[in-house]
């Protein structure tokens, strides 16, 4: 017995050295162990593609899991974020029941992201297009965040034959809402805190766009601190390029005659700082096959910040469309 406690001793002493290590020597790898571990957690796994739209061509990197057999479902992350934001809901049970696409858009994550290309909403439609015909998908379920949001509404919109359901979570686009905490600041001249030029602003960043932030590693944290510090320039030129399009998503659904029918579950949390909430009514009502789930305490990421709860009023929608 003796033995077996020195044993699991010395063991102990070994993996706290060995992570201490990593952590100073390779966070970055112990960083994607991590993920790793989520990905395996939600039983995705790592994937690439090349696609050719707008007359370039592109290599993006994507999370795939769940049956294949089962039916699919693309989902798209917001500004400045990842395929990974999909990590948690995936685990609490979308993996279990459809056949998952987690996807780095065009100028994020993983995926090519040429400073001279364009990213409008438009333009990622148009590369969605392509995304889903590579993947093989003709009849799928849509799912987006924030500018995801937007993007799958528009794509809807674009191609309501192919979108058989539609999933919008905090979605962008919609400016006849009330003004958020977000829009005062930039309307008082102050960047848009969705981006951070250093770890001290990330640390703001997720305290703004989370309510209730999940646990995220010493190690992990660094590292995707690192990663939007890098990518910090084009995140903001996305953003204005965004900001400055032509149409929102709300003016593109009031013009629809007849209205666009695609059954569509809307979840937003009530704390949200970066679009104000009150536009979940607005698209309701520009949607008449909608369902609003307004999320008490959850902040602009309700998959990362309640992802059971997210996950639980996802699979009752999908339950009422089959019956």
């Amino acid at each position: 017995m003796v033995l077996i406690l020195k044993l699991l001793v010395a063991l102990l002493a070994v993996t706290v050295l060995v992570y201490a290590a990593l952590y100073l020597l390779a966070p970055a790898r112990l960083a994607d162990t991590a993920m790793s571990l989520e990905r395996m957690r939600a039983r995705l796994e790592r994937s690439e593609m090349n696609i050719e739209a707008d007359g370039r061509h592109w290599h993006l990197v994507y999370l795939e899991g769940g049956p294949r057999e089962a039916p699919p479902l693309l989902l798209l992350h917001g500004i400045g974020a990842d395929k990974d934001n999909w990590t948690r809901v995936a685990a609490s049970g979308l993996t279990a029941r459809y056949r998952v696409y987690a996807v780095d858009l065009p100028g994020f994550g993983e995926s090519d992201k040429p400073s001279d290309a364009r990213y409008r909403i438009g333009d990622q439609v148009v590369r969605v297009e392509a995304i889903a015909k590579q993947l093989g998908l003709t009849r799928f379920h849509l799912a987006g965040n924030s500018m995801g949001g937007w993007i799958a509404a528009a794509y809807a919109v674009a191609h309501p034959e192919q979108v058989q359901s539609l999933w919008l979570l905090a979605p962008a686009g919609v400016m006849s809402a009330e003004p958020s905490e977000m829009a005062k600041l930039i309307a008082a001249g102050m960047p848009p805190p969705l981006f951070a030029r250093s770890k001290q602003d990330f640390g703001r960043l997720l305290q703004f766009v989370m309510q209730k932030p999940p646990f995220i590693p010493a190690p992990v944290r660094a590292v995707l601190a690192q990663r939007q510090i890098a990518n910090f320039r084009l995140n903001e030129q996305i953003f204005e390029e965004i900001r400055e399009q032509s149409g929102a998503l709300d003016s593109q659904l009031a013009a629809l005659q007849p209205p666009l029918a695609t059954p569509t579950l809307i979840t937003w949390g009530n704390r949200d700082r970066v679009l104000h909430p009150s536009g979940a009514a607005i698209l309701k009502s520009l949607l008449p096959n909608a369902t609003v789930v307004m999320l008490d305490g959850i902040g602009h990421l309700p998959m990362l910040e309640a992802p059971d709860r997210v996950t639980a009023d996802y699979l009752a929608f999908r339950s009422r469309l089959t019956r």
